[in-house]
């Protein structure tokens, strides 16, 4: 039964690298304010403001009734302002506030920050490049086997 050892499994190490990861973002992001996930919903907004709730939810593979309250949350904190579509009223368009675009200057030491914490020495930046390439290739593949 070495099947069902944990060090044998291949979803392991990627759920703990990203909750380790996930834990070093969490005091640049608590200096914002602001969750991962939402961070993340943050993201998708400053690559393109004005997306409907769907399209979001598609771009961070979540359902729609996890990004949903998530959105609500950002809206009470004054992020992002929620508005029916006037084409289609059954889509809702969520957009930038004044104070969430703001936040993307913010934010923009992030990534740069985290690289410093998180890459030591003997991971090259090309390693990760490749790693992050790799994962995302798998995303796809599991995407479209779904």
């Amino acid at each position: 039964m070495d099947q069902l050892k944990l060090n044998n499994q291949i979803c392991f190490p990627v759920y703990a690298a990203s909750r380790l990861i996930i834990r070093e973002y969490q005091p640049h992001l608590d200096k914002l304010g602001i969750t991962y996930p939402q961070y993340l919903v943050l993201l998708v907004l400053w690559e393109n403001d004005g997306m409907p709730v769907n399209d979001i939810a598609h771009k961070l593979i979540l359902n729609t009734n996890t990004v949903t309250p998530l959105l609500k949350r950002m809206e009470t904190l004054g992020l992002v302002s929620r508005i029916r579509s006037e084409e289609d009223e059954r889509k809702v368009i969520v957009r930038l506030t004044a104070k969430g675009s703001k936040m993307k200057a913010e934010a923009a030491h992030i990534p740069f920050s985290l690289m410093a914490d998180i890459s030591p020495d003997e991971l090259k930046m090309g390693e990760l490049v490749a790693m992050k390439n790799k994962l995302e290739e798998w995303i796809e593949f599991l995407k479209r086997k779904g």
